[in-house]
């Protein structure tokens, strides 16, 4: 691994992995064919980009979406990586460079969406240019059971047989099903590794909250935390178009996204989204995947996800860059009472139903968590964790009370009206109020009417919502959305089971304490990223890309707390690769200065951060000093700083070497001094 570890420094300015990047890099370098389940923001990507800079050939890359692969390219290629991609939204010039760099054999990394495999061509064409290995991104498209299921992706599994060549999978989001299904549909008749390194986000806090005027909550969430990226998801897309309005109106820069909307708007609002600093999306699930945007600081859900794979792939498009990021998801009766509505009624199979009602389960059993909410996230996934710290949960843990009474109640109360109704009718029965819908059916006289006056409507309104996040209760589509009682609820009638419940009544969540933002850094440093945001924002603006293509929001933070002095501290700074540190780490330098930056050779920048670095500014003070020779009086004579260079880095043991580098005259004057200073360095 060692020759990958330096390709890790040097190209994309990592000095070390990331947890479970290392194992999966080993094995597809070592050539096994390898499925990986990584959380988003856990390096993917590098999994498949460092292999391939280790290998003769092409290495060909599977993605589901434009925007991505383009976003992909253009940071490769700014970090010194020959990449490309061919698409239906290349321009000519994209695409006749793809094919120069194909036929002078430059091209190392080559971007194609699922649809070009459908083409007669390609499979002659990914032959002709050497393909050494498939890399699938997201490679859950292949479920067709899932969300994101893409029918060419079916495809890939007869190229890589067809080809004779290794295949890596990578996705986020798949479950032991959908992990079964792809490993048989691209892995027939192979044994792949298998990584499952982990779900967890530990940058990500995570919140959830009852809704109660969910435009104002949102309005409130994003107003602690003005100017930073955000996206917005809603369940419809009226809704997008009201709460940008909203956003806007209250002086957020804010923009909504939907499938209604014409291909170019949508296209306008990605582009906005990936170059402006503080743009908030309010977006329905058509703003999905190729969201590689790895600065986006909150994520927020004005309705309650379809699902946790939903819920879980959503709020992964924060802090990618691994800085802080939040979350908060509302959710209500009403938006249980739809998720219900649409498995019922959808066209899936009955197995495939019933896992879909557990898939909502246990997103609601995540939503009505009395403990902490990453230990229950992270075992749907099957992984055991302790308290993290960082939810809501475990910074103020909730009220809660024996529920059991209350619920026997409540599912007296249904059975006794012969399931025919909802939460509004059952509420007035128990806290016995007399409407004339409770009279006309005579609902006054069963034992159960008034005998939950101990809670008022609110409090019963929580209660039926916990109840449906429990699963004890279900609405029934063919009862106008009637609740019925479940299986798993009739252990708690008949008292053989007890229910916790929370007290979190809408009264309470209007009072509670507005969630405090976390800082990216200290207000000492504050006004140094800010700097450094506005430069980075303005070399962006001017080469037309996302800003984080420059460097992204973790190494500007790094830069800010550390405030590195010279191109050698600069590049010790995580994200700060050779090519990026040649053409920017002057400039970034003399923001953190503050005086602009003393002009540093070229071949000397080469070296920054390299202990070739502290041998070539010692050779140049050896050097100054035997200008003129021993005595001063000799002709002035000098090397180059492109041989001081080559010096530097090739480190000539004995005078023989030297002098083959030097030439006699130079070496004569300078060589001695010179072995001395290489010596020294490594003794």
């Amino acid at each position: 691994m060692t020759k990958a570890t330096k390709l890790l420094s040097s190209i994309f300015g990592f000095d070390e992995f990331r947890p479970g990047q290392a194992d999966i890099v080993e094995a597809v370098v070592d050539g096994r064919n390898t499925l990986a389940i990584m959380p988003t923001g856990g390096g993917k990507s590098l999994c498949f980009q460092l292999p391939a800079l280790m290998r003769d050939g092409v290495t060909v890359v599977i993605s589901p979406l434009i925007a991505l692969m383009r976003d992909q390219v253009r940071a490769l290629r700014e970090a010194g990586v020959e990449a490309g991609a061919l698409t239906s939204g290349n321009t000519d010039a994209e695409t006749d460079y793809v094919y120069e760099a194909v036929n002078q054999g430059r091209l190392k990394i080559l971007y194609m969406a699922p649809e070009r495999l459908a083409s007669s061509g390609t499979l002659a064409f990914l032959q002709r240019i050497n393909t050494t290995l498939i890399a699938v991104d997201e490679a859950h498209c292949v479920s067709q059971w899932g969300h994101d299921f893409r029918p060419d992706y079916l495809r890939i599994g007869d190229l890589r047989k067809t080809l004779n060549v290794q295949l890596a999978a990578f996705t986020a989001t798949a479950d032991e099903e959908t992990r079964a299904e792809i490993i048989t549909r691209l892995f027939a008749d192979t044994d792949p590794a298998v990584f499952l390194h982990g779900f967890d986000r530990p940058n990500i806090h995570l919140r959830f909250e009852a809704k109660d005027s969910p435009r104002r909550q949102i309005l409130e969430f994003a107003a602690t935390r003005k100017g930073q990226s955000g996206i917005v998801y809603c369940a419809t897309r009226k809704k997008t178009e009201g709460l940008a309005k909203a956003l806007n109106d209250a002086g957020h820069s804010a923009c909504y996204y939907h499938g209604g909307m014409e291909a170019q708007d949508r296209r306008n609002v990605e582009a906005r989204f990936q170059t402006e600093d503080g743009l908030i999306v309010v977006a329905t699930v058509a703003f999905g995947m190729g969201v590689d945007k790895p600065d986006i600081r909150w994520v927020a859900h004005a309705d309650l996800p379809k699902s946790i794979e939903s819920y879980y792939q959503e709020i992964g498009r924060a802090g990618r860059d691994g800085a802080p990021a939040e979350t908060l998801t509302l959710f209500g009766p009403e938006d249980i009472r739809l998720r219900r509505t649409q498995i019922d009624e959808g066209l899936a199979p009955p197995e495939h139903r019933t896992a879909d009602h557990a898939r909502l389960n246990a997103l609601l059993g995540l939503a009505e968590a009395l403990h902490c909410r990453r230990q229950k996230l992270l075992a749907f996934f099957g992984e055991d964790s302790v308290p993290c710290g960082n939810c809501d949960q475990c910074e103020t843990p909730p009220e809660t009370f024996d529920g059991t009474k209350a619920v026997r109640m409540a599912l007296s109360a249904m059975l006794r009206t012969g399931e025919y109704f909802g939460a509004g009718h059952l509420i007035d029965i128990l806290i016995g109020n007399e409407t004339d819908k409770v009279q006309q059916r005579g609902h006054d006289t069963l034992p159960t009417f008034g005998v939950g006056k101990e809670f008022s409507r609110n409090e019963w309104q929580a209660i039926f919502r916990q109840m449906m996040g429990h699963d004890l209760v279900r609405p029934d589509s063919e009862r106008y959305g009637a609740f019925r009682m479940t299986d798993i609820a009739r252990p708690i009638l008949r008292d053989e089971e007890t229910i916790e419940l929370r007290r979190d009544t809408i009264h309470h969540a209007k009072s509670s304490r507005r969630p405090a933002v976390k800082a990216l850094v200290s207000d000492e440093d504050a006004p140094l990223l800010s700097a450094l945001k506005a430069k980075r924002r303005a070399l962006a603006e001017e080469a037309r890309a996302p800003a984080y293509i420059i460097f992204n929001d973790r190494t500007l933070i790094e830069m800010a707390e550390t405030r590195p002095m010279t191109l050698d501290d600069m590049a010790s700074i995580g994200g700060v690769g050779a090519k990026k540190l040649e053409k920017y780490g002057e400039m970034f330098l003399s923001v953190i200065t503050g005086e602009a930056a003393v002009p540093t050779h070229p071949s000397r920048r080469k070296l920054a951060g390299r202990d070739a670095g502290n041998i070539y500014d010692r050779l140049l003070e050896a050097q100054g000093t035997l200008a003129r020779g021993a005595e001063g009086t000799d002709k002035p004579m000098s090397c180059s700083a492109s041989l001081l260079a080559k010096v530097a880095s090739a480190k000539p043991q004995d005078s023989v070497s030297m002098e083959r580098l030097l030439g006699d005259k130079k070496a004569e004057r300078f060589g001695a001094a010179f072995l001395d200073v290489i010596n020294e360095e490594h003794a």
